[in-house]
């Protein structure tokens, strides 16, 4: 499982030109699911993000967690994470899981937010996104599980 965290000031996700999720504060995930990702790795990468340090505190050093400053999340179907680019100019994914087994843990991962207490909202699964980050500091984080 591949995660691409981004602290946001604002962040959204828009499909067919329809706004489907938007956040203030908060963080925007890009996930990749793997074919070796399972609901093990999708509870300890949700239990990651969720305490994850990232927000900065009253003397300006990142010490708080999603959970601390009350910021939401967007959960985002991200399957080019799994790129391969070894060889050739054009990407292969076959490193990245199947929708079958994908979506099901992307849904989970972003159960498993919520149930930590963040309010999280989904992009569309096998959609074509247009994803907007207002990213702040910037922070960009890839976490690997």
């Amino acid at each position: 499982m591949r995660v691409v965290l981004q602290r946001v000031r604002r962040g959204g996700v828009s499909v067919g030109g329809r706004k489907i999720a938007a956040i203030g504060q908060g963080l925007v995930l890009l996930v990749g699911i793997g074919p070796q990702d399972d609901e093990a790795r999708v509870r300890e990468m949700a239990e990651k993000v969720a305490f994850l340090r990232i927000f900065e505190d009253d003397q300006g050093k990142m010490n708080r967690s999603i959970l601390d400053v009350g910021g939401e999340a967007i959960v985002v179907s991200q399957f080019t994470l799994y790129a391969d680019t070894r060889k050739g100019r054009r990407p292969s994914f076959t490193g990245a899981g199947l929708p079958e087994i994908a979506k099901p843990l992307l849904e989970r991962f972003a159960d498993c937010l919520a149930a930590q207490g963040i309010a999280v909202q989904s992009g569309e699964f096998g959609a074509d996104m247009q994803v907007e980050i207002l990213n702040d500091g910037p922070v960009t984080i890839i976490l690997d599980c």
